[in-house]
């Protein structure tokens, strides 16, 4: 009788000893691929479905360059094969945070003090989300007057032709990053010889620098990440079936050079226009801003 008057006095209206029901279970989050190809340290548009709980499900897109320096995002501008989809657009101004990564509290979006700009801000902690462009690197492989090029197999923009390229990791710098690129895509050891483009493209959240580079051994065989790997001369670039719009930039500006006999770096920010082609030369908007 006690035991049952504190119990109701507690609040409780089932007795202690019963062995208790949960109302609800929670189970660790469950992650299923929708692609069966595994993923690698270069960034493609690769799917998920995370099941947290039975009523919530999040779409969550990981993003792959790899043998193209790709615009790719997690909804980018890259060209897929017709019969498949196009990854979202304005991806890099979608809120992507819905849980907050140091507590697993739930997000929203509003903007923070002394901030002008929306964030994702735990509801729990306080803890306010940034979303950050993320770099990508790569190689211009010069050869015998030729350049090197990759085509993807793998996608967004499957069968189409790019530079090696591809995020850069943790723990190295740009040039590291662009030169293990070069190897994943093309097998090919590659040195550096100087910085050639600075592409920026805030539309996705991207950001490229694209090196010259020449091979220590004229030897190179396609990746996993690419069907084929072949060198063309400047008049035989594939322009038209070339993966995205920074690839198409980066090698008219270095025909351009080649032709005028100076190479020089540039600077230039690509503004893509929703629902273009990648390599549609007026399917984008071209900022110069440096030539040296």
């Amino acid at each position: 009788m006690m035991l049952r008057s504190l119990n109701l006095l507690l609040g409780f209206n089932a007795s202690p000893f019963r062995r208790w029901n949960p109302r609800c279970s929670i189970s660790l989050p469950k992650i299923v691929p929708l692609f069966d190809s595994s993923i690698t340290s270069s960034p493609q548009s690769r799917q998920f479905s995370v099941s947290l709980l039975p009523r919530y499900s999040i779409g969550i897109k990981a993003l792959q360059v790899s043998s193209s320096g790709s615009d790719s995002y997690t909804g980018g501008e890259a060209a897929a094969a017709p019969a498949i989809a196009s990854p979202v657009e304005n991806y890099a101004h979608k809120p992507k945070d819905i849980f907050c990564q140091f507590c697993g509290g739930r997000t929203k979006q509003v903007i923070p003090d002394g901030d002008e700009k929306m964030r994702a801000v735990c509801t729990v902690c306080g803890a306010i989300h940034y979303e950050n462009p993320k770099m990508v690197v790569g190689c211009l492989v010069e050869h015998d007057g030729k350049v090197l090029l990759c085509k993807r197999n793998i996608y967004p923009s499957y069968g189409l032709w790019t530079l090696p390229a591809g995020y850069l990791e943790i723990g190295e710098s740009a040039a590291q990053g662009a030169m293990r690129e070069t190897f994943e895509e093309a097998n090919a050891e590659v040195e550096i010889i100087s910085p050639f483009a600075h592409l920026d493209i805030p539309h996705i959240g991207q950001s490229y620098i694209i090196f010259r580079a020449k091979m220590k051994e004229p030897y190179f065989s396609p990746g996993p990440e690419s069907l084929e790997c072949m060198l063309f001369t400047l008049d035989d670039i594939p322009f038209g079936s070339l993966a995205f719009s920074s690839i198409y930039v980066t090698l008219k500006m270095y025909a351009e050079d080649v032709k005028n006999e100076k190479l020089r770096f540039h600077y230039c920010t690509i503004n893509k226009r929703p629902g273009a082609s990648p390599s549609d030369p007026n399917g984008f908007d071209m900022e110069h801003h440096l030539q040296s």
